[in-house]
């Protein structure tokens, strides 16, 4: 990385269907280079060298051992949601890369949106706006 270089990040892409939100894309480029998964694959040697970390939105892009050995600086992959499951930790930390996480990002909507449930269950919300657009 060369002296004032931000740190070069891979993505799946942004925007689109399964790409990060235009909005987080505009934040992390304050801080980072962002390299779609597209760019890198039309010039992996190049690209390959600049990327220390990979953002995983969505369970995307998917991290295996062979994008594993393609990255030789990779440092970290940040994971945007709570759980890790889908991430082989054990191949992935054999690389001597960190993975992280936002275990409690997600926590006061999840709550939110169950409370909303329960209570729409319990006084027959559903049913009783159903009614409504009949009567």
């Amino acid at each position: 990385m060369a002296e004032g270089e931000l740190p070069a990040v891979l993505i799946l892409d942004i925007g689109g269907t399964h790409g990060i939100l235009e909005d987080l894309a505009a934040l992390l480029k304050k801080h980072f280079q962002l390299i779609t998964m597209r760019e890198f694959l039309a010039n992996k040697e190049e690209m390959s060298k600049k990327i220390q970390s990979v953002f995983v939105f969505e369970r995307r892009p998917t991290i295996d051992r062979e994008l594993l050995e393609s990255l030789p600086n990779l440092k970290v992959i940040g994971n945007s949601g709570v759980g890790v499951d889908h991430l082989d930790l054990k191949m992935i930390s054999s690389f001597g890369v960190k993975v992280t996480n936002t275990p409690h990002a997600v926590a006061e909507p999840t709550a939110d949106i169950g409370m909303a449930l329960m209570l729409a269950s319990a006084r027959r919300l559903v049913e009783g706006n159903a009614l409504n657009f009949l009567g």
